[in-house]
């Protein structure tokens, strides 16, 4: 390989290395257009206080070749032909780039910030892609829509309100899965998997890797059909101050995590079940400086990946090398050019 993403897909092999875009109206274009000329093979955007698929469009229009995903997009905080039309946009403004991630967040935030419905996540997740679906096939290939669910309900399409059909088709789709029944789902339905930066090696091969297997043998397809993507919590720097800096940021995110119920199992699995609880209940007092302190040496070197830049692609490839397509580095301290640099030529791939 001589660069980020060249070359034909490689199974067990990670082959494409992906970077963030962050909401930023006056340097968005310039950062999009930096990362396509460094080499990224994708270019990924969250929805934390702006719209993914918003700050996507304008890197649409400022990049020719890099992948735009979104990691993620709220799907229960929308309906089916919300997502489904923001997605098309994009999807013909970047010329068949996009990667729609969703992900279907936790109870309390889509019932209190977004006032939606919440229930049953994993079958109502597999319905809401399969009426996206139904709905592109509706504007692209002229399919009368006629989508009748458990959840949502899709019998109205007038020539007045659909898009013209394009070249590019309907995106590909990337569900962000930690539980087995939403794994099971992505393997299902969806073009790839999102794994959570909150995961292990362990937990990645023992629960998500057979649940996922599952999904994809009732869609009769294998795994060369389908892409696993991770974006894996790292603590480096290029000197000490700097990686204990990281050291710490990566505690409180890791904390952050592990005081949902949602990522419980994780913690289970590995023996930490006492952990969610303690975390939990100093999250509710506001407690955030904290709860941090409670992450002891063996969650975070469990967890994340920590050392010295040289160090951090041997731990990638030897824990997930032969399982990760494509990666992404999640460094909630920031992480320098000349770190990424480095951690790019230790997994063979190049960064400008």
């Amino acid at each position: 390989m001589n660069g980020i993403g060249d070359g034909a897909r490689e199974y067990s092999q990670i082959v494409l290395l992906d970077t963030d875009l962050t909401f930023d109206p006056d340097g968005q274009y310039p950062l999009a257009a930096k990362a396509e000329a460094d080499g990224y093979a994708g270019l990924w955007a969250a929805e934390v206080g702006h719209d993914p698929l918003l700050i996507l469009a304008g890197a649409a229009t400022a990049t020719t070749r890099i992948e735009l995903g979104t990691g993620i997009v709220v799907a229960f905080g929308r309906s089916p032909m919300i997502t489904a039309t923001l997605a098309n946009d994009v999807q013909r403004l970047s010329r068949g780039r996009l990667l729609l991630g969703l992900g279907s967040q936790i109870k309390p935030h889509i019932e209190k910030r977004y006032s939606m419905p919440w229930s049953h996540p994993a079958p109502r997740m597999r319905e809401y892609i399969v009426a996206m679906r139904a709905i592109w096939s509706s504007w692209n290939d002229g399919a009368p829509l006629n989508f009748r669910g458990e959840y949502y309900r899709h019998t109205l399409m007038t020539p007045f309100f659909s898009p013209a059909p394009h070249e590019f088709g309907a995106p590909k789709i990337m569900l962000a899965a930690v539980g087995e029944l939403m794994t099971e789902v992505a393997g299902e339905v969806a073009d790839g998997l999102l794994v959570h930066p909150f995961t292990t090696e362990r937990y990645l091969r023992e629960v998500t890797l057979p649940a996922l297997e599952r999904g994809l043998s009732r869609s009769q397809r294998s795994r060369d059909d389908f892409q696993i993507s991770y974006s894996g919590l790292i603590a480096s720097g290029g000197d000490d101050v700097a990686r204990r800096d990281a050291e710490t940021a990566v505690r409180a995110q890791i904390a952050f995590y592990a005081s949902t119920p949602a990522y419980r199992g994780v913690l289970a699995l590995h023996g930490w079940a006492q952990l969610q609880p303690a975390l939990a209940l100093l999250a509710r007092r506001g407690e955030w400086a904290a709860m941090g302190d409670l992450i002891s040496e063996e969650v975070l070197h469990t967890v994340a990946i920590v050392g010295a830049p040289s160090e951090v692609a041997p731990a990638l490839k030897a824990r997930f090398g032969d399982v990760v397509d494509r990666f992404s580095i999640y460094a909630p301290s920031g992480m320098t050019d000349d770190v990424r640099r480095s951690i790019a030529r230790g997994l063979q791939l190049t960064v400008d």
